[in-house]
C-alpha cells in the first residue's frame, strides 16, 4: 500500500518551513549603527531582509527586519535591505531596540 502512494503521490510531502536568511551578503556602517543585509530565498527570488545593530552600554543590541519586497537576485535584495536599515535608523535611531 505505502508503495502505491508514493507512486500516486497520496503520501504526505515533508514541509519546508518557511524560507531561512542567508549569511549577510552586504553590510554597512551608518551613524553608528551596523546594518548587515541578509537576502532570503523564497522560490526563484530573494525577499528583502537584514538586520540592524549597535552596542549600546556595553551590550550588542540587534534588530532583525524582512519586507514582503521581492528581488531577482540577491544583490538586488541586498541594497534593497541596506537602503531599508538607513530609512529605520532615519525614522527610529536607537527606538528600534526598545520593546
Amino acid at each position: 500500500m505505502s508503495f502505491l502512494k508514493k507512486l500516486f503521490g497520496g503520501g504526505s510531502a515533508k514541509p519546508e518551513g518557511p524560507p531561512k536568511p542567508s549569511a549577510p551578503v552586504a553590510q554597512e556602517a551608518y551613524r553608528e549603527f551596523l546594518i548587515q543585509a541578509t537576502p532570503i530565498r523564497d522560490g526563484g527570488q530573494y525577499r528583502l531582509a537584514g538586520t540592524v545593530s549597535r552596542e549600546i552600554g556595553g551590550e550588542r543590541r540587534e534588530h532583525a527586519f524582512v519586507r514582503a519586497d521581492m528581488f531577482q537576485t540577491a544583490d538586488e535584495a541586498a541594497q534593497g535591505a541596506l537602503r531599508k536599515g538607513r530609512q529605520l535608523i532615519d525614522e527610529q535611531g536607537e527606538a528600534l531596540f526598545r520593546s
